[in-house]
């Protein structure tokens, strides 16, 4: 068992975030896992020292000691460009220009260079459903039509906050309860 608590130091820790953080690291402990700390510190403008500073020392105040080096989502920039390289060799991520999801769509089959005025979008399917169980809503199902390609490299190359933590997740082996159904997808 392994969990994480991922804040972003945009402000400095309250009530909320605490009270998630140690229901992750009492949930790790009570079955003898680890709980880790990723500070999400990929948006740059509002991301401060200060911030992550008060945050870790919140966390010596409360007693909680993650198990293993604190890791900053910033210093993993060309861990997710290799993953987005992968996408795109695997057809599995396309170049398109602009935001309007309904002409990316048909731009998926166009083979566009990166630029700065291209995004990376992750190529969802076409047809079928998503379907995934939800510890507390059960089963949930979503058909494929209604979910757009999401973007997961912007324009000035760096990669959005959503995929950075799968990337991270799958890279520090935070465990899934539906990763089962992840695998079976494979």
């Amino acid at each position: 068992m392994k969990t994480r608590f991922a804040p972003s130091p945009t402000g400095y820790l309250h009530i909320g975030g605490a009270r998630t953080a140690l229901f992750a690291w009492l949930f790790a402990k009570s079955l003898k896992g680890d709980c880790l700390l990723r500070i999400e510190d990929t948006d740059k403008e509002r991301s401060k020292a200060e911030y992550t500073e008060e945050i870790i020392n919140s966390f010596k105040w409360l007693g909680v000691e993650f198990d293993e080096e604190i890791v900053f989502q910033s210093k993993n920039a060309e861990r997710y460009s290799e993953v987005v390289d992968s996408l795109l060799a695997n057809d599995l991520a396309y170049v398109c220009k602009g935001e309007d999801i309904e002409k990316d769509k048909m731009q998926r089959d166009q083979k566009l260079s990166r630029d700065k005025n291209t995004v990376i979008r992750f190529k969802m399917p076409e047809t079928g459903s998503t379907t995934f169980e939800d510890l507390v809503k059960g089963k949930i199902e979503v058909s494929n039509d209604q979910l757009d390609d999401f973007i997961i490299e912007r324009s000035d190359g760096t990669a959005t906050y959503n995929f950075c933590v799968v990337v991270d997740d799958i890279d520090s082996d935070c465990t899934f309860f539906g990763m089962q159904l992840f695998d079976d997808a494979r």
